[in-house]
C-alpha cells in the first residue's frame, strides 16, 4: 500500500477543475512563491499520512455530487508531483473507480514515473508562474525550465490543460510578459482554457503565523479592469 502526506482536503471544491471536486492538498513544495497563499504547505515531512486507497475511498463518498456536475478528484498542494509514487497510486485507483482526475501543478518537479502519472490524468491545471526565467527565479526561487518543458510534454501527449497565471502588479502584469506567455500558449495546441488569477493578500496571515516576512506586503491587487484586460489579452491567443 502506497502512502503520502497531505495537508488537508476540501470536500466540495468548485474552482480546481470541472464540476464539484474533492481536492487533496498534498504537503510539501520546492517553490517559494512570493505571493503564495498556502505557505503552510511548503515544508516536507509534516502533515497527515494517508494511503492512496484511503484518500480515493474518501473522495468516492461524494460520487453523487461528481456524477451530477461532471466533477471528480483534484490533487493540488503543495506540489503533488513531489510525491510521485503516492500520486500515481491514487490516480490509478481513482481511474479504476471511474473518477475524473485532475492535477493542479506548477510542473517544476519531474519525477521518473511522470508518464505513468499522466496515463491516469484527465486534465492538468498548469500554473505558469512567469514566462521570463530570470523573473521566475526571483518570484519563486526556481527556474521556469521544467514548467515550460512539462507544458510541451503535455502537448505531445495531447492531455487537456487549463493554464493558470497569477496577475501580480509589477511582476507578471506587463503587456510584454503577457504577450510572451500568450505566444508560448499558442504553440501548444492542447490548452482548453486560460485562467487569470488576480493577486490577493488573503494568505498573509499564514506567513505571519509561520514567522515569515511577506515580501509583497506593499503590492496592491490589480483592479477588475486590469484583470479583465489581461484575461482578454491571453484569451486572444487561444482563438488565433
Amino acid at each position: 500500500m502506497t502512502y503520502g502526506t497531505i495537508h488537508s482536503v476540501e470536500s466540495c471544491g468548485t474552482v480546481d477543475g470541472p464540476g464539484i471536486r474533492f481536492i487533496v492538498f498534498t504537503q510539501g513544495c520546492p517553490l517559494r512563491c512570493q505571493y503564495c497563499h498556502n505557505a503552510d504547505t511548503w515544508e516536507f515531512g509534516c502533515g497527515r499520512s494517508v494511503s492512496a486507497t484511503a484518500i480515493v475511498e474518501e473522495a468516492e463518498s461524494y460520487r453523487s455530487f461528481f456524477d451530477a456536475t461532471g466533477g471528480g478528484i483534484t490533487f493540488s498542494g503543495g506540489e503533488p508531483l513531489a510525491q510521485p509514487e503516492f500520486l500515481e497510486a491514487a490516480l490509478r485507483e481513482a481511474k479504476q473507480k471511474g473518477l475524473h482526475t485532475v492535477i493542479d501543478t506548477a510542473g517544476s518537479v519531474v519525477p521518473k514515473n511522470l508518464d505513468r502519472i499522466l496515463d491516469y490524468t484527465d486534465l492538468v491545471l498548469l500554473d505558469i508562474k512567469h514566462i521570463d526565467d530570470a523573473t521566475c527565479r526571483l518570484l519563486t526561487g526556481r527556474s521556469n525550465t521544467n514548467t515550460l518543458a512539462f507544458a510541451k510534454r503535455l502537448a505531445e501527449r495531447n492531455i487537456p490543460v487549463w493554464i493558470r497565471h497569477v496577475l501580480v502588479p509589477g511582476l507578471t502584469m506587463t503587456e510584454t510578459f503577457l504577450r510572451q506567455t500568450g505566444e508560448f500558449i499558442r504553440t501548444l495546441g492542447n490548452v482548453e482554457r486560460i485562467e487569470v488569477l488576480p493577486y490577493h493578500q488573503l494568505g498573509v496571515y499564514k506567513w505571519e503565523a509561520l514567522g515569515l516576512d511577506y515580501p509583497l506586503k506593499d503590492v496592491l491587487p490589480p483592479s477588475m479592469e486590469e484583470a479583465t484586460a489581461a484575461q482578454a489579452l491571453l484569451d486572444s491567443y487561444l482563438s488565433c
